[in-house]
């Protein structure tokens, strides 16, 4: 950070910057920088270890297509794990569903403490409801000796370096693949594709031998630069991803979602990929 502004280092030859109106919180935690400002467009911002986690403005665009997505084409889902996560945004939109429990993994409790005090819009209270049971250890080590199911596990993980490199490899989808249930499906940030080509077809690779059917979906995200911002799907049963859009408007207009980015429409459409995007999902 110079001359009030914070400048994004994910990429050597790639830049963006945001304007720092006021620095809120700048510490570190047991395993990474952070930083929260205040940013007039965006409003509060969320980085770690120099790079742009979420925002006030835009944190929708995110957080409502890892968690729609894969609840409402499950149909039923019941029991939710959510891997990472830390600034609430994952939990405040699972339990918009009829879920009887969502279970949060975070191994950093700091996270959770700043962005509750100076995000709270980001958790807007989830962290308090009775359904929720938020647990700090380590993901890996839970989904490998854990004997817990779940019909969706969600892994809201940083970029795969640091503390969410971890989250990026095939023993640990595979882990993740024994705790669901029969249908149970796995969602996964795989990042923006355009920059992250690689991020997304490993991604995919590991997917690929462990469920029946694996795709890649999209969304958009401001201040995620550069294009479109990847997510993973895994799926024991090839049926969910077949839902068509009457039925999922029908699921959704049984809930109070608020939602501002997901329609039906969109959740079908997330599937469809750009060329550039769907030739890493080749064989």
């Amino acid at each position: 950070m110079s001359d009030r502004w914070f400048s994004e280092k994910l990429y050597p030859d790639f830049r963006q910057s945001l304007q720092i109106d006021e620095i809120l919180f700048e510490g570190r935690t047991a395993f990474q920088d952070a930083v929260i400002f205040r940013n007039s467009r965006f409003g509060r911002v969320l980085t770690l270890d120099g790079v742009v986690q979420t925002t006030e403005a835009d944190e929708f665009c995110y957080h409502e297509m890892i968690a729609h997505v894969p609840i409402i084409a499950h149909g039923a889902a019941r029991h939710a794990l959510i891997i990472g996560g830390g600034d609430g945004g994952v939990l405040r939109e699972v339990l918009r569903h009829p879920v009887d429990q969502a279970v949060m993994i975070e191994l950093d409790q700091t996270v959770v403490n700043i962005c509750r005090e100076f995000m709270p819009s980001l958790s807007a209270g989830a962290f308090d409801n009775p359904r929720s049971d938020v647990r700090f250890t380590d993901g890996i080590k839970f989904v490998a000796e854990t004997d817990e199911k779940f019909d969706v596990i969600i892994v809201d993980s940083t970029d795969p370096i640091g503390p969410g490199e971890v989250l990026f490899t095939q023993e640990f989808y595979a882990d993740c693949a024994r705790c669901l249930t029969e249908r149970g499906i796995l969602v996964t940030q795989s990042g923006v594709t355009f920059m992250q080509d690689e991020e997304a077809a490993q991604t995919y690779r590991c997917l690929k031998p462990l469920f029946s059917d694996v795709s890649l979906y999209l969304t958009q995200v401001p201040t995620y630069a550069a294009g479109f911002m990847t997510f993973g799907w895994g799926c024991l049963s090839t049926e969910p991803r077949r839902t068509d859009v009457a039925e999922i408007t029908r699921r959704v207009a049984k809930l109070d979602l608020g939602a501002r980015y997901y329609t039906p429409e969109i959740h079908v459409a997330s599937f469809a990929l750009p060329g550039y995007i769907k030739y890493l999902q080749r064989d």
